[in-house]
């Protein structure tokens, strides 16, 4: 019995582990052996030859190595899409049925536009090192994975170089499909945040021949820009060249520009064909930049063992690819993921419509969270660090400027995401030189097309057989400006030679024609003629076109050849003779304010020194005389009496100095205006003439009109339209009761031939605005800078004054150098003076005062006892007696009353002391003393 029992304990015991062992299995999943994954290249290219050869060793070093996967192996296999999209997705749809976990691939981004819709209905993930398409990262595409750079930084980088060489326009040459067109929308972004643009796209169809790539190429060699830059599949770029070659379009002056397909020719085609070579001579072209390190030279030490052909980045970022697939399977698989499959019921045949045989598809039920994984990679790979942001795009992207020269290249420097251009590594650039100047050396000098080393302007004028269609203002007043050749259609005037002046100074032919603008009956609106540049009507505008605001929003205009502004003309009157030219020089304030002055200065003296100069004493008729004839006879200096008191001494010296300089500057303004002709007008400027009521006279539809509307508040009632210098001239002689105008407003150019030859007029005021004129293009015109500098020139070599001195010199008034007189001396011109003058006498007469109050309380006289009333009027009337009276008579009654207090005060004491002495001497003393006296 005890047997028994003991061996259905073992049994039990031995159950009980089995079954615990496979509890363990269950709850740890065990890895597959093998694990699925697909490629889709296009064999035929030379892109897809690398690719497949770098894909395929990155398995076997994955397999090889024990680290990763745990004995996992990774089983890939390569389709050919033969350029196909119909293949590969085909091909796609064959990966999904032998239960594949991931993509490799497609090579080109229209592929792979086509490929994420199957993979985003089954869930795998698809990662691919060529599909550089920017729109490829957007939320339409959460399966889709980038393992190299996107097109949108190396259209940052070619915008930073046009940006660089100070080019504003560029050609782009582009294949027409989604790799092409969205990488040249990034560019067009790129190019706009640094002001600058594509003034032309040129399309060229997928597998076009070389006949459909020369029309191309013949519509981009009449465009304006040289700068072209070329965005293709490396199989089709060569085309490109050979062509371009073929029709002369890599000689001097042209800018070429690729993206990094060029440089993935070179790595892996070197050495390159000599028809190659030298159809790419002075070309500028990106390459991804890796950094050196031991795992780059490790692969490349394996590569060389692998195939003849050159080693790519291509290359590298495939093999990098398993490498990111293998480290996020391995995650994978550590956080309990397993390989499991489901069906898609959104994929039966009955919703297809039955003709489909799909129910082989199944979705990865992992796909989810092994995406996650492979964004969530950061591992040193053979490219560098890798790491993905949060929009799924590789950390760090940078690339290499390379130089094409003879049989290899030269790298002119690097481009980074965080420091732009540099002539150094981006991980040597210190990352705060965002504030660098502009005009620092960011790259190595680069040998253009045709060996030269002269950085080319980038655009020419357009060979395409057309004229400029200019328009010119048809003018009927102030022709001297523009003017039309009667009978004919040629124009002359002053603009019109500054124009062809600077046109014959450019170092290309500008075939051009002036077009007529204006009906012959009035001025046209230079601002509506200056609108059909944008409307496309003209090529450009010439003649008097003023810089304003609103014209500067339709178009681009010149360096100004003419300063202008607005200013008022006015009638004027000569103020050179009169009967009353003497009183001219001051204002009525000021000749009042000065003789008031004369008169206070003269009374404060005469107080000063009425209690110690006899010459200011006398009769009160004899005092004023006196005062009155010192004060006057001051401004000549040829007064006679003598200063007694100091205070006097100190206020004549004070105002002698103001009398000087009043009589001065009176001598000066007199002189000035019987010696210098002067103009007197009753506008005085625009301030006057805006508070005026008066009308005012403007040119007929010019800007001027709006602008004393708008910006200065006038009525449009006030107004006057005027065509003709006659119309001018008859305004303002009519006068604002008469039917005309007070003054007439218009600029400056204008005016001063309107006033060259009448001279009963003159421009009055400040001028109130300050612009220019110059010649209108379309915006962003380069013709207009090279016409702007030709401007320059003409001004420093003298050319632009003789031409103004040919049209706008006429005979000069008599009036010319003549002032306005608004000039006459005013009360604050001297203000600080009378002041100073103003403060001195208040102080002195307070001094005084002071004085004669301390004199008053120790010489004062004796005042007879009497009623309160009577005091106080007493006490006043003895002080003002006091203070008329001479000082030295104060003086002497004072030393009088103090002796004659003496004397009072001894004889008292002199009687006291005898009576006392008699009464201490004897009897016979006394007697004896008697008899002596």
């Amino acid at each position: 019995m005890n047997l028994v029992w003991g061996l259905l304990l073992v049994v039990v015991v031995f159950f009980n582990g089995c079954f615990s062992v496979e509890l363990r299995n269950a709850s740890v999943p065990s890895r597959p052996d093998i694990v699925n994954i697909g490629a889709i290249l296009t064999f035929d290219s030379i892109i897809g030859k690398v690719a497949k050869i770098a894909l395929e060793a990155a398995v076997e070093n994955v397999n090889s190595d024990p680290t990763i996967l745990n004995g996992t192996k990774l089983k890939l296999t390569t389709h050919d899409s033969n350029f196909s999209g119909f293949a590969s997705i085909m091909e796609a749809l064959q990966f999904m049925e032998s239960e594949s976990v991931a993509l490799i691939g497609p090579q080109t981004s229209v592929l792979a536009h086509m490929i994420s819709h199957v993979v985003n209905e089954l869930q795998v993930p698809l990662l691919s090192f060529t599909a550089t398409d920017p729109t490829l990262s957007s939320l339409q595409y959460p399966f889709f994975v980038r393992t190299t750079h996107s097109d949108l930084f190396q259209m940052a980088a070619i915008a930073d170089i046009v940006d660089y060489y100070e080019w504003r326009q560029v050609v782009a040459i582009y294949i027409d499909d989604d790799h092409g067109r969205n990488g040249i929308t990034s560019l067009a972004d790129q190019l706009a945040a640094k002001r600058c643009k594509i003034s032309q796209k040129a399309p060229i169809k997928p597998e076009a021949t070389r006949a459909d790539i020369s029309d191309v190429l013949l519509q981009v060699a009449l465009m304006e820009s040289r700068v072209l830059v070329v965005h293709t599949y490396a199989n089709w770029g060569l085309d490109i060249l050979y062509v371009a070659q073929h029709l002369g379009m890599m000689e001097s002056g042209y800018v070429w520009i690729t993206t990094n397909w060029l440089s993935t020719v070179i790595d892996i085609s070197s050495p390159l064909p000599s028809k190659a070579v030298n159809s790419m001579q002075g070309i500028i072209t990106l390459k991804p930049y890796i950094q050196d390190s031991e795992l780059k030279r490790k692969f490349t030490s394996e590569w060389k063992n692998l195939t003849k052909m050159g080693l790519s980045t291509y290359s590298l970022y495939a093999y990098d690819t398993i490498w990111v697939l293998a480290r996020a399977l391995d995650d994978f698989f550590n956080q309990g993921g397993n390989i499991s499959f489901s069906k898609d019921l959104q994929l039966n045949n009955e919703s297809l419509g039955g003709f489909l045989n799909l129910d082989s598809l199944s979705i990865f039920n992992g796909g989810k969270m092994l995406l996650e994984n492979v964004l969530k990679v950061k591992m040193n790979g053979t490219t560098g660090p890798i790491e993905f942001t949060s929009d799924k795009n590789l950390v760090s992207p940078a690339f290499e400027v390379i130089n094409v020269i003879g049989t290899g290249v030269r790298r002119v420097g690097y481009w980074s995401n965080s420091s732009h251009l540099s002539k150094s590594p981006p991980e040597t650039v210190n990352m705060k030189l965002s504030n660098r100047s502009a005009s620092s050396e960011l790259l190595y000098s680069v040998i253009w097309p045709s060996q030269t080393i002269k950085k080319p302007r980038g655009w020419v004028f357009p060979q395409n057989g057309k004229q400029l269609k200019i328009g010119v203002p048809h003018r009927v007043s102030f022709e001297e400006f523009v003017e039309q050749v009667k009978g004919t259609d040629l124009y002359r005037g002053y603009c019109i030679d500054v124009f062809t002046s600077a046109i014959n100074l450019l170092p290309y032919a500008v075939p051009y024609k002036f077009h007529s603008y204006g009906d012959g009956q009035s001025n046209p609106s230079n601002t509506d003629l200056v609108s059909y540049i944008n409307a496309g009507r003209f090529d450009a505008v010439v003649g008097d076109i003023a810089i304003i605001t609103n014209r500067t929003r339709m178009a681009d205009f010149t360096q100004p050849f003419i300063e202008s502004g607005l200013v008022v003309v006015a009638p004027v009157r000569r103020l050179n003779s009169g009967t009353w030219a003497f009183l001219r020089p001051f204002t009525a304030k000021l000749w009042c304010v000065t003789g008031i002055f004369f008169l206070v200065v003269g009374a404060v003296v005469w107080i000063l020194e009425h209690r110690k100069n006899d010459e200011f004493r006398g009769p009160p008729k004899q005092q004023i005389i006196t005062t009155l004839w010192f004060s006057f006879s001051t401004l000549f200096f040829s007064h006679k009496q003598n200063m007694m008191s100091t205070l006097g001494r100190i206020m004549l010296i004070l105002w002698l100095f103001v009398v000087l300089i009043i009589s001065s500057s009176y001598t000066a303004s007199l002189t000035s205006i019987l010696t210098v002709q002067k103009l007197s007008s009753p506008i005085e400027g625009i301030s006057s003439l805006i508070l005026s009521k008066d009308p005012i006279g403007y040119q007929q539809n010019s800007f001027v009109r709006n602008y004393l509307v708008e910006e200065l508040g006038i009525s449009e009632t006030r107004l006057v339209p005027l065509g003709l210098p006659g119309d001018y001239e008859k305004a303002l002689k009519d006068g604002p009761n008469n039917g005309g105008v007070a003054a007439v407003v218009d600029e400056r150019p204008y005016i001063e031939l309107f006033l060259s030859t009448r001279c009963q007029f003159s421009m009055v005021g400040q001028e109130f605005t300050k612009n220019g004129w110059g010649f209108a293009f379309p915006r962003d015109s380069n013709l207009a800078v090279d016409i702007s500098t030709a401007i320059l020139k003409l001004s420093e070599n003298g050319e632009l004054q003789r031409i103004h001195d040919k049209w706008l010199i006429r005979g000069a008034c008599s009036s010319q150098g003549a002032k306005f007189a608004v000039d006459r001396l005013e009360l604050k011109s001297f203000k600080g003076l009378f002041f100073i003058c103003g403060l001195a006498c208040f102080l002195a007469l307070f001094i005084y005062l002071v004085l004669i109050i301390y004199q008053y309380t120790k010489h004062k006289p004796d005042l007879p006892e009497s009623s309160g009333r009577s005091l106080r009027s007493g006490r006043l009337q003895s002080f003002i007696s006091f203070v008329d009276e001479k000082e030295e008579s104060v003086k002497a009654r004072s030393k009088k009353r103090i002796k004659d207090a003496s004397y009072r005060s001894n004889g008292d004491e002199s009687s006291v002391n005898d009576y006392r002495s008699t009464q201490r001497e004897s009897p016979s003393e006394w007697s004896q003393n008697v008899d002596r006296s």
